[in-house]
């Protein structure tokens, strides 16, 4: 293929490039997306959090509109993160510009991937400046030379690649309805106390089900809410500090300079469960875990954020270490370990470590004390926490298993990507690789 490709400038492909930096757009609570570096993510746009005013839109996006397919890139903060707009209408912030190639001759699906090879990204890199921060001015990045096979084939590679993202944002959709699933069982059964409000209220029969509650559970729950310290609970449920039915920081031992999973505070998500893959690192000093707990950040702007984990890659009987920026939180007996994550995800749990946060406003944090003596209701009957466990624990599961085929899709695309882009790898040996 080496002999077939074109060398050009980006700039002679590109049919249009968008840049608003040296703009700040006024931020409203809703209305159209705002598309900032932040959201843009290993190759996705993640769910923008910032919006512009729908009477602002016009005025704002002087400089042009983008188009589904466009390719966002990211100038600085971080420098080089590109991802392709699926939806409209959203709006450009600062440190964001779009690329759209030049019909027949850059397709802009293809630009997606070759933005995020190696080679592209170590030109961006050598036309960057900066110290503290490194970015791209926009007559750098129009330099940027570019080698382009033929547009049939510029397709072709983009559709294998494509293929491979659209199976991981598949499993990502998959985790995220099966989160969504057991976070409101979990809201359901002990926190809206919604079994025994439909008893209370003579709105379920032993002949019906409730979602997430099979009608031979019946008798599991009883049927009276009565007042307690924190608020009306299920009768002969308890009012208990979360300390009653969670472990925080329990000890582990692990030598040091012995070599285990270790789990930092960047690799925490902000949403789901699933954190970055551990990486081996000789044990010093920090937070140590197992598979069933959970990590909380407790430093700002970590917990506001929502970076929590619930740990499952690890190897059977292994003990995991980490920063100590994070609060490990392991369900006692007979509460299942799942149990401890969608606390952690709890809004009225969150928002009491948030309240509890001290120090200064550049580095606050909040105590295990804090967020342990948080107040909540708990079933007396150990078969509450059975049954629970028996709705929750195959959902996690599942969660995992996606998580690793997300995982093993992403090696496989980020195998492929630099032997198609640089036509080491022919594209029907590709196929036959994506198909099987």
């Amino acid at each position: 293929m080496a002999n077939e490709l074109a060398t050009l400038t980006l700039e002679d492909c590109l049919e249009a490039l968008i840049d608003y930096r040296g703009k700040t757009p006024r931020k409203t609570d809703f209305g159209i997306p705002l598309i900032t570096a932040k959201v843009v993510k290993s190759g996705r746009i993640e769910p923008p959090n910032e919006f512009i005013a729908e009477e602002d839109y016009g005025a704002w996006m002087t400089r042009g509109y983008p188009q589904i397919g466009d390719v966002v890139l990211t100038t600085e903060a971080p420098l080089g993160e590109v991802a392709q707009i699926k939806f409209l209408p959203v709006a450009l912030a600062q440190r964001i510009v779009t690329l759209r190639g030049k019909r027949d001759l850059l397709d802009s699906s293809y630009l997606l991937y070759l933005m995020q090879s190696q080679e592209m990204q170590a030109k961006l890199l050598g036309r960057s400046s900066g110290t503290t921060v490194i970015g791209i001015k926009q007559s750098e990045l129009r330099k940027i030379q570019v080698a382009l096979p033929p547009i049939a084939e510029q397709r072709s590679i983009a559709h294998i690649l494509s293929t491979l993202d659209e199976k991981i944002e598949i499993n990502r959709k998959q985790n995220e309805t099966l989160e969504a699933m057991a976070h409101a069982l979990f809201q359901a059964w002990f926190v809206d106390f919604e079994p025994v409000r439909a008893k209370l209220e003579g709105r379920w029969q032993r002949s019906q089900c409730l979602p997430g509650l099979p009608a031979p559970l019946w008798d599991l729950f009883p049927d009276r809410l009565v007042e307690s310290d924190l608020r009306e609970i299920p009768e002969g449920w308890e009012s208990v500090p979360a300390s009653r039915l969670v472990e925080f920081n329990p000890s582990e031992q692990l030598r040091k300079e012995t070599e285990a999973p270790y789990i930092e505070m960047a690799a925490l998500p902000t949403a789901g469960s699933w954190p970055e893959p551990p990486v081996l690192r000789p044990f010093g000093s920090g937070m140590r875990f197992r598979n069933g707990d959970t990590l909380l950040a407790r430093i700002t702007p970590c917990l506001e954020n929502g970076k929590t984990a619930f740990v499952q890659s690890l190897p059977d009987n292994t003990v995991g270490w980490g920063s100590t920026e994070y609060i490990v939180m392991r369900p006692k007996a007979p509460v299942p370990a799942e149990f401890g994550y969608l606390l952690a995800r709890d809004a009225a749990f969150r928002e009491q470590a948030i309240r509890s946060m001290t120090g200064t406003s550049g580095r606050q944090r909040v105590q295990s004390d804090s967020v342990a003596a948080f107040k909540l209701a708990a079933p007396s009957n150990e078969a509450v926490w059975d049954a629970f466990s028996g709705v929750v624990a195959p959902v996690f599961k599942n969660i995992k298993a996606n998580a690793e085929a997300i995982a093993t899709l992403a090696q496989l695309r980020d195998t492929l990507l630099p032997k198609l882009i640089s036509g080491e790898l022919r594209l029907l040996d590709a196929e036959r690789i994506v198909g099987a």
